[in-house]
């Protein structure tokens, strides 16, 4: 190695000074704030709703942020100070000397959006925090000019811009279809019809989220606090306004104190069903009678005692309504609507007990949607599946058959990938016991039987042939001797029959066939949302646990299927009695990372909610 120069050791004698006197400073800084994946640009809400110049030290030790960016690509970070303090020795240089970077201590990030209400941290709130978030986006307000940072031998350079609120981030389109085309080619909506909307919403109770803490170490701790969630959640309701709401994550105590004074403020008549055993949350169903008449309720427990397979504490709700025509229409009599809505099961290894939780409540449709004909009216299923799109579970639900006889349990609901795994559980036939009482078509087996009397008529000409039978001719043990009425013996005709064949008035057992390894329903029903987002090409997400969107809330309506010429391995639906009018567009996973995920300040559960627009026909008068 050649011997070093005067110059060379003058300038790594000035590196070296500047290194010790702003290592410190450097480190405090990243000490304060999180790591920041400079590949996606995103940082935690708690650092962009807090001020660090007022937080002492006692908040810092309470609460610790993580960005939901450093909770998915925490093994691919690097450590910001490593090119400051420099490990190795750094190369040789022609050049000016290096200049000392002033660190930028204010709270502005790229790609990152910021609520105008201040910090969260707050104990008071000056306004009411979910009309803030609410609200159209305010005017800008001039702010003082940002300094501006010199570097030596660079140009002068801005901090970058403020940061785009959470409303426009979030922001989801309303899709039109009342003016499109059918299959056939005709225009919807050219006859009368009674309209509505429907939502539904997983709110995420309060107990599972304290119960799953991990999952929400993004999100700082004002915006979980219930009081919080619940007004923003109540403000959304305002705002979309939907005639029919179905809630799952419902919690018991929030609901009877909170929810339901709060909604049938609003106008809604409200349904609520538990779960069973010590479970604190259920599902609720609310209307607006102004608009459907009650015609029944049913409740649906999936829990079955002695059964493996239903042991489970998951609940439904059916409601059978029917619509409210408008005076104007005149004296016209629409056809009743069913609404079911469910929470199924999560364990992404039981497939066998969400497929057994869907057969009992598709037996339960079946049962209050049936008429008099033998037809179904229009239904609508919604909820959380747990399951993703095209998965075994969805694809039974749209296509109304699924071979499982031999499928792994952790397929059907298509969650997880446990392929790996050497044991695996997969499903036999039949997938339930006779004794639960549902057949492999989803329907009760009392269904299946046609009604019928309890008692039996017999004709009067079959009971004289009992006049002279064995039976008749004894004299019964302990009968009292009467003259004239129980003294005579009756005489039996010759070539009478000492006994008499009975007819067989039993109705002949019901054939409900069981296919081997095969479940069926009847309901033909098709999915509101189409899953994918062809304007980014990306999916639709409904959910975004631990920085990773899926598709697990789904909206089900009744449709007419028809012939598919091309391929048989789907069916096709177009409109019934029950048209789709509209829909609340959902987001990709990318936006909601540039949300840093949910919750957030702006939608205060782990899903977004789910809204569609109906149209039924009203027959003419």
């Amino acid at each position: 190695m050649s011997p070093r120069g005067p110059d060379q050791e003058e300038r790594e004698g000035l590196l070296q000074q500047w290194q010790e006197e702003t290592s410190s400073q450097v480190l405090s800084t990243v000490s304060e704030g999180p790591l920041v994946d400079r590949g996606l640009a995103q940082s935690s809400l708690a650092l962009l709703m807090e001020n660090p110049r007022e937080q002492d030290a006692a908040s810092e030790d309470k609460w610790s942020s993580r960005p939901l960016s450093d909770l998915r690509a925490a093994e691919n970070l690097e450590e910001p100070c490593l090119e400051v303090l420099g490990e190795e020795p750094l190369p040789e240089v022609e050049g000016p000397m290096w200049a000392a970077v002033p660190m930028q201590t204010g709270l502005q990030y790229a790609n990152c959006a910021v609520l105008p209400m201040g910090a969260l941290a707050a104990e008071q709130w000056e306004e009411d925090p979910a009309v803030v978030a609410w609200s159209i986006a305010p005017q800008p307000v001039p702010q003082e000019e940002a300094p501006i940072w010199s570097f030596e031998g660079l140009e002068q350079l801005q901090p970058p811009p403020m940061e785009i609120p959470y409303h426009e981030i979030l922001w989801r389109e309303w899709e039109d279809f009342s003016t499109q085309l059918d299959a056939q080619g005709l225009e919807a909506g050219d006859g009368p019809q009674f309209q509505f909307t429907l939502m539904s919403y997983n709110i995420l109770a309060q107990d599972l989220m304290q119960q799953s803490s991990e999952l929400y170490v993004h999100c700082h701790p004002d915006i979980l606090n219930w009081n919080y969630r619940f007004a923003n959640l109540m403000q959304e309701f305002q705002h979309w306004d939907p005639d029919i709401l179905c809630l799952q994550e419902v919690q018991e105590d929030h609901y009877w104190e909170q929810l339901e004074p709060s909604l049938r403020m609003m106008g809604f008549t409200c349904f609520y069903k538990r779960r069973t055993g010590c479970k604190t949350d259920g599902c609720a169903v609310c209307y607006k009678p102004t608009r459907f008449h009650l015609l029944c309720a049913s409740p649906v427990e999936y829990f079955r005692p002695g059964l493996e397979l239903l042991n489970r504490d998951n609940v439904a709700l059916v409601l059978l309504l029917q619509p409210l025509v408008p005076e104007g229409l005149g004296q016209v009599a629409v056809a009743p609507l069913c609404v079911a809505n469910t929470h199924v099961l999560y364990n992404p290894r039981r497939g066998d007990v969400k497929l057994a939780q869907m057969a009992i409540l598709l037996a339960e449709v079946d049962k209050v949607s049936r008429l008099s004909d033998g037809s179904h009216c229009p239904i609508i299923l919604c909820g959380d599946l747990n399951s993703v799109p095209d998965s075994p579970l969805y694809n039974f639900i749209r296509d109304g058959e699924l071979q499982y006889h031999g499928m792994p349990a952790w397929k059907v609901s298509g969650q997880e990938d446990f392929s790996h795994q050497l044991y695996q559980r997969k499903l036999q036939a039949p997938l339930w016991p006779s004794s639960l009482g549902i057949t492999d078509c989803c329907q009760y087996v009392t269904s299946c039987h046609p009604k019928t009397s309890e008692r039996h008529e017999y004709s009067r000409d079959f009971l004289l042939r009992f006049r002279f039978c064995r039976t008749a001719c004894q004299r019964p043990v302990g009968l009292l001797l009467m003259e004239g009425v129980t003294d005579s013996k009756p005489e039996r005709p010759a070539g009478w029959a000492e006994s008499v064949v009975e007819e067989d008035t039993s109705e002949p057992e019901p054939v409900c066939p069981r296919p081997i390894g095969t479940i069926r329903h009847c309901l033909h029903l098709t999915s509101v949302y189409t899953h994918f987002l062809p304007q980014l090409g990306r999916p639709e997400v409904t959910t975004m646990p631990l920085g990773l969107g899926t598709t697990v809330d789904y909206i089900f309506f009744s449709a007419e299927s028809y012939e598919n010429g091309n391929r048989t391995d789907r069916r096709l639906y177009q409109d019934g009695t029950l048209k789709l009018l509209g829909r609340l567009s959902l987001l990709s996973e990318e936006i909601l990372w540039a949300a840093n995920g949910l919750p957030n300040p702006f939608c205060s559960s782990d899903h977004l909610c789910l809204l569609a627009s109906f149209g039924m026909e009203v027959p003419a008068p």
